[in-house]
């Protein structure tokens, strides 16, 4: 019946199946099938010759009939964004490429938003929910600056993007962020962003294309994951932009959306700098 999803096998050669869809209308004719007079619907023909062992000149005929048609809002722009925090600072990085697929969009595409000389946003994923994101931010930072006299605290913007991403968790911002910069005592933090607004503080952290590439250098290199023998000293942060750039670098060499150039922010107390490292274009 035109309910049921029927099949029928034709003997002798050359040998052929023919498939209907469930919307189309069959009735049997012994040991075939014909459609029924009112659903004379096309027919589309596939060489299905290697399957099951079947014979070159085996086909599936399928009749056209109803289609669904899927659109996903979210595209996967790629890009890496990590942060790492020290005693008495924090550096904040992001590569500048962004891509879609086998496709390079641009090579100079910025992903870090400075909310202060000591906040800075970094983040991976989708480029336009990205660019939103930073819109309605940096709205409500400079409604907070001019209602209360002052910049927002890392602490503060911490838990302002938190409730931003919370408020889109039914139709998510499709990025993955990360806050990077000096608490209210100097003593560098990062927080760390699902796409619903999950966070927590750590010492270091990474998002994007990348991450899985990178994370495990920060387990072994800053955090001292499964360790016996810890170093005598922290490294300092000259030292720690040296492990990033490393730590761009090699992934550049793997995922083909991180590359191009790196934009690293080192947070202190007396300010913030600002360096572009190269890396390869290809």
């Amino acid at each position: 019946g035109g309910s049921s999803l029927n099949m029928a096998f034709h003997f002798g050669a050359p040998a052929a199946r023919e498939l209907y869809l469930p919307s189309v209308g069959t009735t049997h004719i012994g040991s075939e099938m014909s459609r029924a007079p009112w659903q004379d619907a096309s027919v589309m023909t596939y060489d299905i010759s290697r399957a099951h062992g079947a014979p070159a000149s085996a086909a599936v005929e399928i009749a056209a009939g109803p289609k669904r048609v899927e659109f996903s809002p979210y595209e996967i722009n790629g890009g890496t964004a990590m942060a790492i925090a020290g005693k008495d600072y924090c550096i904040v990085a992001s590569d500048t490429r962004m891509s879609s697929g086998y496709s390079i969009h641009s090579r100079n595409n910025c992903k870090y938003l400075k909310v202060s000389d000591k906040c800075i946003l970094v983040t991976g994923g989708m480029q336009a929910d990205r660019a939103t994101f930073y819109k309605h931010l940096r709205a409500q930072a400079v409604m907070y600056e001019h209602k209360m006299g002052r910049k927002m605290s890392c602490e503060a913007f911490s838990q302002l993007t938190s409730t931003m991403l919370y408020y889109k968790r039914f139709f998510p911002y499709y990025c993955f962020s990360i806050i990077g910069g000096l608490d209210r005592d100097g003593v560098g933090c990062v927080y760390s962003y699902d796409a619903v607004g999950s966070f927590q503080r750590q010492w270091c952290a990474v998002q994007g294309s990348g991450a899985s590439l990178i994370q495990p250098l920060l387990d072994d290199q800053v955090d001292f994951k499964n360790q016996t023998v810890r170093p005598d000293r922290d490294l300092t942060a000259e030292e720690m932009v040296d492990l990033i750039k490393d730590a761009f670098s090699s992934a550049g060499e793997r995922d083909i959306y991180t590359g191009d150039a790196v934009d690293i922010h080192v947070v202190k107390a007396d300010g913030v700098t600002y360096e572009r490292f190269a890396l390869k274009l290809d």
